[in-house]
């Protein structure tokens, strides 16, 4: 199999999924003769969907990146053990807009936050997975990688599962701390500096 058919897949189910997350989100339905104030109430009501939306789509472009980067730029060719980690990575990625449903629905409730942890987890090793045998599998071709830009990329991939980890009995606790730490996850990976910060402590 040549590597443009593995780029192609993902970047297919990539945008199908992120585009079917949008599909929970709802216009509110209202009486006749329904007031600005009303809608206004009425969407605000909506919020922890569209909070769970963001959320997850924000969460799906790091994934995406993160695969390109491993799949796209550092593995020069392909073989059935990665394509089949990647099909084990995409069975996870096609589960998100059901955990982030789950999450958006019932968000007072500790079994969505863990399911959608749980998503997380399963997700962020793949990812491990994968980058390990990219860059150290006898079979894969690739460039040469600095040891500090393979660490950034180790606790990129592994905050998300920590936090994740941790969301899951924090849950029982406090489901607006659980969601909090689920969503820093997102934002620590969007900043290059933090993964530079923290990679200063880990050499």
């Amino acid at each position: 199999m040549k590597s443009g058919r593995l780029e192609q897949l993902s970047d297919g189910i990539f945008a199908i999924v992120m585009t079917i997350l949008v599909f929970d989100l709802k216009i509110p339905t209202l009486l006749e003769g329904a007031t600005n104030g009303d809608l206004w109430r009425a969407l605000i009501s909506t919020y922890p969907t569209f909070l769970s939306y963001v959320l997850a789509f924000a969460m799906l472009f790091n994934y995406w990146r993160a695969h390109h980067f491993f799949v796209s730029v550092y593995a020069k060719n392909i073989d059935m053990t990665l394509t089949n980690i990647n099909a084990v990575f995409f069975l996870f990625v096609g589960l998100v807009p059901f955990s982030t449903a789950l999450l958006g629905r019932e968000d007072n409730l500790e079994l969505p936050i863990i399911i959608f942890s749980i998503n997380v987890i399963m997700l962020g090793l793949c990812l491990y997975m994968m980058r390990n045998y990219v860059f150290y599998s006898s079979t894969i071709k690739n460039p040469e990688v600095k040891q500090s830009e393979i660490m950034r990329g180790t606790i990129r991939t592994f905050v998300p599962v920590i936090f994740a980890i941790v969301a899951i009995p924090l849950s029982f606790a406090s489901q607006g701390l659980a969601l909090t730490l689920l969503t820093l996850a997102v934002i620590f990976n969007f900043s290059h500096q933090s993964t530079r910060f923290f990679g200063k402590f880990i050499k």
